[in-house]
């Protein structure tokens, strides 16, 4: 056979050999290198003496005419490949699986560089753009902080400004207000929020260093030109001035609780703007409240009634108000706090935090060195009490808790309990009002006398028979509710005797007294043996006050002759008075006198004697 030669087809390189060689129309096909330009199969050539497909005579073209149909049959299959391979350019892993399969025929050609290159670019142009925008920002809103934003407020400006708004709005307090926080929001403009976080303040800071923000800051010309002025306003208007700055704070507030459950800080230049507001609104507010304290009893109901203000996460701001108003009158911020806040130290919902906050503010009004002599002695502010009866009694229940519902809180209630003690027991004696007030804490010291609590019981029982002293119309109330609270009675009665020593002074310091609780001691034991006798359920309760009721009035018979005597000069003394000045109002009184000291069989004959 005639040596064959050397064929190349696209992809294929056939090798041929001389005619020694027998393969049997088979050759070898070894794949090109892998960025070898293609040839077109038109230049195909025979190397054999420049004879296409080599010499027919030799029959070289029946050899390889199958194996040329199979590689034109491959190179269209390639083709198509490169002409998809270009298409899908931009799938980077598609075409590294390309070139490994060397299928890449495109020597040199590559548009990595250029989409690095572009990707780059547009990289560099948005960090430019950042920076842009950052250094506008910078110098479009310079930082001011509070002390320095007060510091050039102008006290003149301030009072002609605050005369003009007086002028153009004369039938409108109201709006008065508003402009007058208006001044202080443009006064105070340039401070942002990093220089007043009050939201983490007030989460972080204790009373003691949030009661002079905003203040401490504001100079004393401008403090005194703007009190002045609010001091002209009247309360009504500043109560409602008190509540519109309230809203706004509480709007801002869940502005801030909003950003922080959903994760984001939101919309920045509103939370900005909206801090920037606050800074005005805390100082109007405080200057309304310390100046005007009365502009915040005057919405306490609204405060202690409308939903939308109460809530744990409200409570900084209120006592922060109510700190506010005690620097302007303690009576205002005791009020207040008894009012509002003791409610809520009380309830099950309070939380350690909010206790501790409520605590602060008590301790710091009670702090004051004139405390007791200006809260003892105004214990009743424009007919309303300090410390009411209800209020009386959570205070009572936080300081003598069980054993077992000690907390840390309780030893602070415990340190503040005597001065409040005085101040909800203080009173004018006699008076109709407080003759209504030493009933209403009788009724709640009887029902805390008998809940089981020993050291509680003990504390009852003492208040209790204060008021018996107090108000000797207690005797007729405690005969009421006799029955209904016969352990309580039982361990009062205890009292009684256990501290006849003491007690009598005040028991039997007038015949009126001594006679009025010997009958209610009566009408005990004629219940006592009802009930026994009967043998009701309890009947070792009602045999154990009817000891007790046997001996204080063994005590109250052995006094009775001095006290007879004396009560006889009494009456005698009454009824010459009565008779001489002829007046039915004295004479009604000798009777209800009379009535009291059990002394009808003396009465006649007195009067009869001085009618002759």
């Amino acid at each position: 056979m005639d040596p064959i030669e050397s064929v190349e087809y696209n992809d294929f390189d056939i090798s041929t050999s001389n005619a020694h060689y027998v393969d049997h129309g088979w050759k070898k096909v070894v794949y090109p290198k892998r960025n070898r330009k293609l040839k077109p199969a038109t230049d195909l050539t025979a190397t054999n003496g420049g004879k296409q497909n080599g010499n027919a005579a030799n029959g070289g073209d029946n050899v390889f005419r199958s194996l040329e149909a199979q590689a034109e049959d491959r190179r269209k299959r390639i083709l198509a490949a490169k002409a998809t391979a270009f298409t899908d350019s931009d799938d980077d892993e598609s075409r590294s699986k390309r070139r490994s399969n060397g299928y890449d025929f495109d020597e040199g050609y590559s548009d990595d560089d250029e989409i690095a290159a572009a990707r780059k670019k547009e990289e560099e142009n948005v960090k430019a753009e950042e920076k842009k925008r950052k250094a506008k920002k910078e110098k479009k809103q310079p930082k001011v902080s509070l002390p320095e934003a007060a510091a050039k407020i102008d006290p003149s400006n301030l009072e002609a400004f605050l005369i003009e708004a007086t002028e153009s709005y004369g039938a409108q307090p109201e709006i008065q207000l508003m402009r007058f926080a208006d001044y202080f929001g443009r006064a105070l403009s340039g401070v942002c929020s990093v220089q007043f976080p009050w939201v983490k303040m007030f989460k972080e800071s204790p009373l003691s260093k949030l009661i002079d923000v905003p203040l401490s800051h504001v100079p004393e010309p401008v403090y005194k030109t703007s009190a002045d002025w609010i001091n002209q306003r009247p309360v009504e208007a500043l109560g409602s001035f008190v509540l519109w700055a309230f809203d706004c704070i509480l709007t801002d507030l869940a502005a801030h609780q909003g950003g922080a459950k959903g994760g984001k800080k939101g919309s920045q230049s509103q939370q900005h703007t909206s801090s920037k507001s606050q800074v005005a609104i805390f100082v109007a507010l405080a200057m309304v409240l310390r100046r005007k304290p009365d502009a915040l009893t005057n919405v306490l109901p609204t405060l202690r009634e409308n939903p939308k203000y109460q809530g744990q996460d409200k409570l900084p701001v209120i006592v922060w108000m109510m700190a506010q108003a005690s620097q302007g009158d303690i009576s205002v911020g005791l009020l207040s706090w008894a009012h509002n806040l003791l409610p809520v130290a009380g309830s099950k919902n309070c939380n350690p935090q909010s206790r501790d906050l409520i605590l602060q503010l008590v301790e710091k009004i009670l702090s004051n060195p004139k405390a007791r002599t200006i809260l003892v002695s105004g214990a009743v502010r424009k007919g309303e009490r300090l410390i009411p009866p209800p209020s009386f009694e959570i205070l009572v229940r936080l300081t003598f808790p069980a054993s077992s519902a000690r907390v840390k809180a309780t030893e602070r209630f415990e340190a503040v309990y005597p001065l409040l003690k005085e101040v909800a027991l203080a009173g004018a004696p006699g008076s109709k009002a407080m003759k209504q007030v030493t009933q209403q804490i009788f009724t709640v010291a009887l029902k805390l006398a008998g809940e089981g609590n020993p050291t509680l019981a003990k504390e009852a029982t003492s208040i209790a028979i204060w008021a018996l002293t107090q108000n000797v119309d207690c005797c007729k109330h405690w005969d009421n509710l006799y029955q209904e609270n016969l352990e309580a009675s039982v361990t009062l009665l205890k009292g009684l005797v256990d501290g006849w020593k003491e007690h009598s002074l005040n028991l039997s310091s007038s015949p009126s007294n001594a006679a009025a609780l010997n009958r209610t001691m009566k009408s005990f034991r004629l219940k006592n043996e009802e009930a026994i006798t009967e043998g009701r359920g309890n009947g070792s309760l009602y045999k154990e006050a009817d000891k007790s009721c046997k001996v204080i009035s063994g005590r109250l018979s052995r006094g009775s002759g001095c006290l007879k005597g004396t009560a006889i000069t009494v009456v005698v003394l009454a009824a010459a008075a009565a008779l001489l000045s002829s007046n039915p109002e004295a004479t009604s009184e000798l009777k209800s006198l009379v009535d009291s000291l059990e002394l009808h069989q003396y009465y006649n004959s007195i009067v009869t004697a001085f009618k002759n």
